[in-house]
């Protein structure tokens, strides 16, 4: 891994301070860029109390090392000067080509030639996104899942032009920051778990928009089954309903699908303010949701 020092996040969204997170517990300097201060600031705070103490959790070796592990990560709202020293450049900007299109076009008038440039998009192929750079063969998805800290894994795909040395690379530094990486063998809108995932969500979207059940008991159903910690609702919460809303428009807008598009419930939840975990009420009020408490899954807490 001599060849990647230097990591620059691009968002300060709940993903993208997670990587940076991992990143620095693991070895790298990071600066975390976000247009807003105040989401630079708010991701700070949370990487410094739940996020390293979750992963302290459940890797108690590093507890000794927090205050240097936090003062690996810096903090910038100026894009080009982040850029400018990175080997490795991971955006995690709004889930729309266009936007991502502006950010990889900036980056790659800012970044070294050297450095790689990884969107960590949820389901747009970077192929749509490469047009906008010089360096086709060094851009590639590198999509982080979301999950508990020694489970998390990483999901690559190349573009037109992704080298082998690139998927390389990125496949070596997902390991060094304790990242399990699964490679696609062609490329996929949706990638592999949000391929499934998508079909999942749909139908939770579904049967919600029109009345059959409720939030709680589609993820108690689920819980139970599966015995997970968390149900399709939860996670939605925790990834947030405005993002859930852009990856469904992505998706109908490549498959001309007006059923793709999310129901009027979530544009109604998005209107009310209710995001999930980040707005503190989505499907669930937070903290302590009603899924993490003593007899929500046996229903005796109603």
């Amino acid at each position: 891994m001599s060849e990647i020092n230097n990591v620059c996040v691009v968002g300060a969204g709940t993903l993208g301070a997670r990587i940076a997170l991992q990143s620095a517990i693991f070895g790298f300097d990071v600066t975390m860029v976000d247009c807003s201060q105040e989401a630079l600031d708010e991701a700070a705070a949370e990487q410094a109390s739940a996020g390293l103490d979750d992963h302290i959790a459940s890797d108690p070796a590093i507890a000794g090392d927090r205050e240097q592990i936090l003062s690996r990560i810096n903090l910038s709202t100026a894009l080009e000067a982040a850029a400018a020293g990175a080997d490795i450049v991971i955006e995690a900007v709004t889930e729309e080509v266009a936007v991502k299109r502006q950010v990889f076009a900036a980056l790659d008038a800012a970044a070294p030639a050297h450095a790689i440039l990884a969107t960590n998009s949820s389901s747009i192929p970077v192929s749509m996104i490469e047009g906008a750079v010089q360096r086709p063969d060094r851009v590639l998805n590198f999509h982080f899942v979301q999950g508990r800290w020694r489970l998390m894994f990483v999901e690559l795909m190349r573009g037109s032009a992704t080298s082998d040395t690139t998927i390389g690379m990125m496949h070596d530094f997902a390991e060094s920051i304790h990242a399990i990486p699964f490679l696609l063998r062609k490329e996929h809108m949706g990638f592999i778990f949000n391929r499934i995932w998508r079909v999942i969500k749909k139908e939770v979207l579904r049967m919600l928009d029109e009345g059959v059940t409720t939030a709680a008991d589609i993820d108690r159903t689920w819980m139970l089954k599966h015995q997970t910690a968390l149900g399709p609702c939860a996670i939605m919460d925790t990834v947030g309903l405005d993002v859930v809303r852009d990856i469904e428009n992505v998706y109908a807008d490549a498959s001309g699908d007006p059923t793709d598009r999310p129901p009027q419930l979530v544009h109604d939840m998005i209107a009310r303010g209710e995001l999930g975990v980040k707005s503190g009420k989505g499907f669930y009020t937070y903290p302590n949701p009603a899924f993490e408490q003593p007899g929500f899954l046996d229903g005796s807490n109603r």
